[in-house]
C-alpha cells in the first residue's frame, strides 16, 4: 500500500488543523536547523580527519631501536 497524492493532501490537512500553521512552520523551520547542523558536523568530522592523515604522512617514521646484547651465557 503506497500514499497517493490525495492522501497526502487529506494528511497535510489534517496536520494544519491539529496544529497549526505557524507551529507547523516552527517544526520545519527546526527540523531544517538539525539536518543543517547534522551536514556541518559531517563536513568538520571530514576536515579533522584529512587533518589528522596529513599529520601522520608528515611524520618522520620511527628510527629503529639498537638490538640488545644478550649477554652469554
Amino acid at each position: 500500500m503506497s500514499l497517493g497524492p490525495f492522501q497526502i493532501v487529506i494528511i497535510l490537512l489534517v496536520l494544519v488543523v491539529l496544529f497549526g500553521r505557524g507551529r507547523i512552520s516552527d517544526f520545519m523551520g527546526d527540523i531544517g536547523k538539525g539536518v543543517k547542523s547534522f551536514r556541518r558536523g559531517l563536513d568538520d568530522e571530514g576536515s579533522a580527519a584529512s587533518r589528522f592523515e596529513a599529520a601522520i604522512a608528515e611524520a618522520k617514521p620511527a628510527e629503529p631501536r639498537p638490538a640488545a646484547d644478550k649477554p652469554a651465557g
